[in-house]
């Protein structure tokens, strides 16, 4: 039986009361939210907590899930997410994003239900609905794209009676899900705050962020026309991709003008810690203790104080036939790097290592305080070009496509040939774009390629042994299989443990 209470909880990561949803906790002990939004300031406090499990999602272990077992990169380190030596009764990281993704629902769910119930005036509800709303869908997009199907409801669990219903519900059509919350963002996107995320107070989701999400989850449902519909209103908000220096996309660079949706971290000495670790896997390995020198290299930029992972690399398929050593691609240098300073690190004579896109300077041991870039107006220009291309509108295709080609400094494309050509060279686009960007893995997926791209490309021999179809999304974890009382399954892997 599934164990949950609300409660409210002060001063953790953002400003103010913060609302959180443990599954370890007793079922005896509800706090009804509904006495807690009695004012703006409040309501704000509970959105906040709407925010805070993207902070456990977003890290290393996420990054290996979504790029280190793709056609791109891998990481030939013990972690078993790296190796795929992932089951129901093990699955790794997966027991991370089920969990914090449903505490962000969860939180979503109550301060929905809040507000609604509230004593503010009714202008302000509207606002603060669709930012709530807004949370929820991208949870279950990340659910979607993890797991597939996965239980899905919009009940306030604040009574025994709804935890019981919520307890026992099954996996649910992922296609189902998304049409339901399409329609949802639809009627509320209107009553965020118009324009780009730069432009938002507090870096808040506004309606930028609420159409990237509503495009994502057309997309994974081939509805390309409300795809395009919310995709031209984030084009209408951000203008020419030339206005948009290719300076602002490493990660340490926050909140600039391109940037649609960010995880927000901060750190210094003695006072505020928000951090993840994903730069330590991104940097070149084996520092000298005591010394900037890493892999045989003086790294200043990098300080003498971080601790480096075994580093996530890119195979050869990227790093020899998408973004060459010898490519004029403006990109390059920065996602990769074979030397520094002009001198060679001692590992690269094959592969380069991650580049400064992902490095964090002057990091203190493991604290990454970079924010992660989820979201970017380049990534939604080249789900234009795709949407376009499914539409058969070619020529806007193209034009989006060749957008950020320009920017890059790389060959355009040209003449329409073939839509299988396009759409290939859209998803190379994609991959040089958005390198270690969290999306690779959903990308694959949603084609319908996941599994035979990275069997053929990775070049990690224990990946390879391993990888399996249904590995394409992560099970669901024994544990809630049992507490769902069996209604919960992991068919494709029984199935394949079978063969």
């Amino acid at each position: 039986m599934r164990k949950i209470v609300i409660r409210l909880t002060a001063g953790l990561a953002l400003t103010g009361l913060l609302m959180s949803c443990s599954l370890e906790e007793t079922r005896e002990s509800f706090v009804s939210p509904k006495d807690f939004y009695q004012n703006e300031a409040q309501i704000v406090a509970g959105l906040n907590s709407c925010y805070i499990p993207l902070k456990s999602i977003y890290s290393f272990e996420f990054a290996i899930c979504t790029e280190g077992v793709t056609d791109l990169m891998s990481i030939a380190s013990g972690q078993q997410d790296a190796q795929l030596d992932i089951t129901p009764a093990n699955p790794r990281f997966g027991n991370t994003v089920w969990n914090q993704c449903y505490v962000g629902i969860r939180n979503a769910q109550a301060c929905i239900y809040g507000i609604l119930s509230s004593p503010v005036e009714e202008s302000l509800k509207p606002r603060y609905l669709a930012e709530a709303k807004a949370m929820r869908a991208f949870y279950y997009y990340l659910l979607t794209s993890f797991f597939g199907d996965v239980p899905y409801y919009t009940d306030n669990v604040d009574r025994l009676e709804v935890l019981e219903k919520v307890g026992h519900l099954p996996r649910m059509s992922a296609v189902e899900t998304r049409a339901d919350l399409i329609k949802d963002l639809k009627a509320c996107v209107k009553d965020l705050p118009e324009g780009r995320s730069y432009d938002v107070a507090r870096q808040r989701a506004g309606s930028a962020f609420a159409y990237t999400v509503l495009a994502k989850l057309a997309m994974w449902n081939k509805d390309w026309e409300t795809a395009k519909e919310a995709l031209l209103k984030i084009q209408e908000f951000y203008g020419p991709l030339s206005q948009y220096p290719l300076s602002d996309v490493p990660f340490r660079m926050k909140n600039t003008p391109e940037s649609i949706f960010e995880i927000q971290h901060t750190w210094s000495a003695g006072g505020l810690k928000i951090y993840s670790s994903f730069a330590c896997i991104t940097m070149p390995y084996n520092r000298k203790e005591d010394t900037d020198i890493y892999d045989g290299v003086s790294v200043a930029e990098l300080g003498d104080q971080a601790i480096p992972y075994v580093p996530l690399r890119p195979n050869y398929y990227m790093c020899q036939g998408l973004m060459p050593k010898g490519s004029s691609d403006k990109r390059k240098d920065m996602t990769f790097v074979y030397e520094w300073n002009g001198q060679p690190f001692k590992g690269t004579s094959a592969k380069p290592y991650l580049g400064p896109k992902f490095w964090c300077y002057g990091m203190m041991k493991t604290y990454d305080d970079n924010n992660y870039k989820v979201f970017r107006y380049a990534d939604c220009l080249l789900m234009l070009a795709e949407t376009y291309c499914e539409l058969g509108e070619n020529d806007l295709s193209i034009a989006c496509l060749n957008e950020v080609k320009t920017r890059a400094e790389i060959q355009l494309y040209g003449k329409f040939r073939t839509k299988d050509r396009l759409l290939e060279e859209i998803r190379n686009e994609r991959a040089r774009e958005l390198v270690g960007e969290f999306q690779r893995k959903f990308d694959l997926v949603r084609w319908g390629i996941w599994y035979q791209a990275t069997y053929e490309f990775t070049d990690y021999s224990i990946l390879k042994r391993n990888i399996r179809p249904y590995h394409e999304y992560y099970p669901i974890s024994d544990y809630e299989v049992a507490l769902s009382g069996g209604i919960l399954t992991n068919d494709a892997y029984n199935e394949g443990s079978a063969i």
